[in-house]
């Protein structure tokens, strides 16, 4: 549970939660509004204090605020890549690549345990090859689109030089054939 205290601020209560930083060992103290005025609400602001403490996660939270590096999991990029994208898709879309990437996406490279600056497409293929034994090539494709844009992004904002993704072979799309009924069927 980290440390902190009730501010008061223009009227309001704010929490001021008080912790260090693990990656760069500096005291980070985030200020949460807690919305409530100050008259009359003393007990009320504590008990959401009390809460921000015990609830507070000092990796979610700088996720959320947007402290990636190219030292990160390459899993816990993928989870910030997906609440930085979450209001510029679809909800349709948002919901498909948030499902491809919690579910398969996520649990291998992280039992991987390979950081964003260390992976090439060799590590990707394993996973692709690895996929293939439970889904189709199509899912496989579909993943490939998602750590393709996911790794574009990284490129983007210069945590990468080049797309692993880039290199990688897709599987091929398995040709649909059509199957008929024939007149005896019909009937």
């Amino acid at each position: 549970m980290v440390a902190g205290h009730l501010q008061e601020k223009r009227g309001f209560y704010y929490i001021v939660l008080n912790y260090i930083d693990p990656e760069t060992k500096k005291r980070k103290q985030p200020w949460l509004p807690t919305g409530l005025p100050v008259k009359g609400n003393r007990k009320q602001a504590e008990e959401m204090l009390i809460k921000a403490r015990q609830s507070f996660d000092q990796q979610d939270y700088a996720i959320q605020h947007g402290a990636i590096s190219p030292n990160m999991l390459f899993s816990d990029f993928m989870e910030t890549w997906l609440k930085i994208i979450k209001n510029s898709v679809a909800v349709t879309t948002y919901s498909t690549y948030e499902g491809i990437t919690k579910k398969r996406i996520v649990p291998y490279f992280k039992k991987e345990g390979i950081t964003l600056n260390n992976l090439q497409p060799g590590h990707i293929q394993a996973f692709y090859l690895q996929a293939m034994n439970k889904v189709s090539a199509s899912t496989v494709i579909h993943y490939h689109a998602v750590i393709h844009k996911a790794l574009k992004y990284a490129v983007k904002i210069d945590l990468l030089d080049s797309n692993p993704a880039d290199k990688i072979e897709r599987p091929r799309k398995a040709r649909y054939i059509a199957d008929y009924y024939n007149l005896e069927e019909l009937e």
